[in-house]
């Protein structure tokens, strides 16, 4: 019973899809081809808007061995947008499918650029045989090598000819480098003051409150964990580039670089007992401002009132 069923059913659906029991049923004319025929015609697409199998299983077939798309098919435009994409390794492993389109100097370039935004060799005409995948290697080991040891990976990079030996185009490098470690960056500026003048002047802090301005400061020159001579060396510099930055705000306010300096320390302590967990008692909007204009009684209250909501709502100025 159960077999004699199983084979209604299949009956019915090979009817609905154009077969019968003794060959093939074209929808459109309802004409019987002999079931020995079928495969000598199937090959062929049918003239009549028959459905052709073999076409439709080759064809499935075809596309399930494609796998990814080849990039070398593509449009050279959109071939290089795409591998714009990939980071350093995975370009290097892609030039083993796409030699040509892997390598491609301006894929590497822009690997460059975007990782090391500023070297002293761009400004330059290449040597002979110069290559940006191998500066990038280079640019890459000289990186390392700072982190280990920020003398040796600047004399790496000037001996590979990247960098020239000037404070300022140090500090270029400096400025446009995130791979740099910032304990190892905060000791080599420690030493070098001179390259540490040069960093400041690169800051634009136009039209920035300053508490922003100062996260911004610290977030590329990162303040040192105690108290002394060079926090106090940093706040100064950046005291005096605030005030160059913001000319007219200053004679507004009524401002000095001295004065920029005072709440500047101010923001740093107040940020510390705001954030801390040790502090239990936490200091007041009154109490800051108290005790901020008593060290510079020309600034304004309400200047300074806002000072400490910029603290209270966004955080340590130095974090």
């Amino acid at each position: 019973m159960g077999q004699g069923l199983w084979r209604i059913a299949r009956n019915q659906q090979l009817q609905q899809q154009g077969y019968s029991g003794q060959g093939y049923l074209t929808r459109e004319h309802g004409r019987r081809i002999p079931a020995n025929n079928v495969a000598n015609t199937s090959h062929r697409k049918q003239a009549q808007g028959g459905i052709d199998i073999y076409h439709l299983l080759k064809t499935r077939k075809s596309k399930e061995q494609e796998g990814f798309i080849n990039l070398e098919m593509l449009p050279p435009e959109l071939s290089f947008t795409i591998l714009s994409y990939l980071n350093a390794t995975d370009l290097c492993l892609a030039s083993c499918v796409w030699q040509d389109l892997a390598n491609d100097e301006l894929l590497w370039q822009g690997l460059c650029k975007s990782t090391w935004g500023h070297c002293s060799i761009y400004n330059k005409n290449p040597p002979l045989g110069f290559s940006f995948r191998k500066l990038y290697m280079q640019l890459d080991e000289g990186s390392l090598t700072f982190n280990a040891n920020p003398d040796e990976g600047v004399n790496y990079f000037m001996s590979k000819g990247i960098l020239d030996d000037s404070p300022k185009e140090i500090a270029k490098f400096i400025f446009c480098t995130r791979t740099l470690n910032w304990k190892k960056l905060r000791i080599y500026l420690d030493e070098r003051r001179d390259v540490l003048d040069d960093l400041v002047t690169l800051h634009n802090f136009s039209n920035q409150f300053l508490p922003n301005a100062l996260r911004e400061f610290f977030r590329h020159i990162h303040a040192p964990e105690e108290r002394g001579e060079y926090l106090e060396t940093l706040i100064t510099k950046f005291s005096h580039r605030f005030c160059a930055c913001n000319p007219d705000l200053m004679r507004e306010l009524g401002l000095s670089p001295d004065a920029v300096y005072v709440l500047c320390y101010s923001l740093i302590l107040l940020s510390i007992d705001l954030t801390s967990p040790h502090v239990k008692n936490k200091m007041s909007k009154r109490e800051f401002i108290r005790n901020t204009r008593r060290a510079a009684q020309n600034i304004s209250e309400d200047f300074v009132g806002h000072l400490y909501d910029n603290i209270y709502l966004i955080g340590h100025v130095a974090a």
